[in-house]
């Protein structure tokens, strides 16, 4: 099978969404605004708390800033201001002015409750959303729902040098519900594949902020894995027959990449001894979205270790997880999990597991016509002259003399390395003495039993 490279600097992403006012009924249908403290599904007892640590945080809000800063709208907020002041702990203070809004500060009874909500938990932030109502979204927005048409992998992959049966393997793997193994030599474009598969998974999600599991706070929204999508005028957060729910964030899927840095604990709830916070393993945040564990064989955690903590929610679509107070919990494995490795695949796993990963794609070494439009496509984005006889040459007297396969990362990095050269001595033209600098620059030797058998 052939793999790919990027011709020019477009992404391949989607066409727009769904107009701004259909997306925005729909979201709500989703996760309907809540009007009252029942609506959340929190205990006013719960919220107080927050509340109480957002105001010992900063000291004195608005009623506008706790809305805000809760994700709430003002009649529930009310009523949980009105529950604290009953009970003694907070207290008006003066306005800012004749027309400004209500301030709020803790009493000393306050402050003293606030002190042991911190103790028992450190987050700080928009209200969470209960674990029941998370999950139930999660499979409301599957990132299965939808089938991915050959129509729309070949509009992902319009602007790359890639093969059509290679693609014909990849839309049905990604249709399949289950895991998929990326492998072949480095530098044939698995991870450029992945990355662009992700694109294929388009759509907007909603990803709450924070989950609450008893008494837990677990967050969830991750600015590095979760794209936050923005509207031109959103619905007021005091507005009760508007919008969505604003514990949770409009994002586009999750997109969620890790390699040589994942480490066992990744995969696991996390939590800060020192601010008494907890943060989502990635599977989590990656839920409705995709996740794509690259140079597989190569991170903190053995492969046997991955493969174990995931065998079972691989076959059932449920992770287990436990807080760190020790209570247990069950959430969606609703993702599009992709590995990616360099690696015989029976180095890093037994059979059983790889039987369960279900599509096992291999790159191989690409063909003479696509390593020229590769070329070509790389000459034009470093704005170049393309010359045929030097891709020839480079085919002929460099490739096929000393036994290297042809790859879709060789002809970008030997141009570039070829016009750093040309930069260096103030040179203008790139010629066969600048590729073949490169070449030796680029090999640690010339040739290699690695490549067992190479076909031009």
């Amino acid at each position: 099978m052939n793999s790919l490279m990027q011709v020019n600097g477009q992404t391949g992403a989607e066409e727009g969404l769904e107009p701004i006012a259909t997306e925005l009924a729909r979201l709500a249908r989703l996760a309907p605004r809540p009007t009252s403290v029942v609506d959340t599904g929190l205990s006013i007892t719960f919220l107080a708390d927050l509340l109480a640590k957002h105001l010992a945080s900063a000291g004195v809000l608005t009623t506008s800033q706790l809305v805000e800063r809760l994700a709430l709208s003002g009649p529930v907020l009310g009523q949980v201001l009105n529950f604290m002041r009953n009970d003694g702990r907070i207290e008006v203070r003066s306005r800012a002015g004749l027309d400004a809004e209500l301030r709020y500060g803790l009493t000393d009874k306050g402050s003293l409750e606030a002190s042991d909500a911190v103790n028992r938990g450190g987050y700080v932030g928009p209200a969470p959303v209960p674990l029941t109502e998370y999950v139930a979204l999660v499979k409301k927005q599957s990132v299965h729902a939808r089938t991915i048409t050959r129509q729309a992998i070949r509009r992902v992959f319009q602007d790359m040098v890639i093969s059509d049966e290679l693609l014909d393997r990849l839309g049905p793997a990604l249709n399949s519900r289950r895991a998929i193994l990326l492998y072949g030599l480095a530098g044939s474009g698995k991870t450029f594949t992945a990355r662009r598969m992700a694109a294929a998974l388009e759509g907007l999600v909603l990803v709450p902020h924070a989950i609450a599991v008893h008494d837990t706070v677990i967050e969830v929204f991750d600015p590095l894995c979760h794209h936050q999508m923005s509207f031109t005028d959103p619905p007021s957060p005091t507005m009760l027959e508007e919008g969505f729910d604003p514990r949770y964030v409009p994002c586009e899927r999750p997109i969620v990449f890790t390699g040589g840095e994942l480490a066992a604990d990744m995969l696991e709830v996390q939590c800060d001894v020192a601010t008494r916070t907890y943060a989502s393993p990635i599977q989590l945040k990656a839920n409705n979205g995709f996740l794509l564990i690259d140079d597989l064989g190569r991170q903190r955690i053995a492969p046997a270790v991955l493969f174990n903590r995931w065998i079972v929610p691989m076959d059932s679509r449920q992770d287990s997880l436990t807080t760190g107070k020790g209570h247990h919990f069950e959430v969606p494995f609703d993702l599009v999990l992709v590995l990616s490795t360099n690696l015989r695949p029976e180095d890093i796993a037994d059979e059983a597991f790889l039987r369960r990963l279900g599509y096992k794609i291999e790159f191989t070494p690409i063909k003479v016509q696509e390593y020229r439009r590769i070329w070509q496509g790389v000459c034009a984005e470093r704005s170049v002259p393309f010359d045929p006889h030097l891709v020839d040459f480079a085919i002929n007297e460099l490739h096929r003399r000393q036994g290297i396969p042809l790859l879709p990362c060789h002809p970008r990095d030997l141009v570039g390395m070829a016009l750093d050269r040309i930069a260096y001595l103030g040179e203008t033209k790139l010629d066969e003495t600048a590729i073949r600098w490169a070449w030796e620059s680029y090999f640690l030797h010339k040739g290699s039993s690695e490549f067992r058998h190479v076909e031009y």
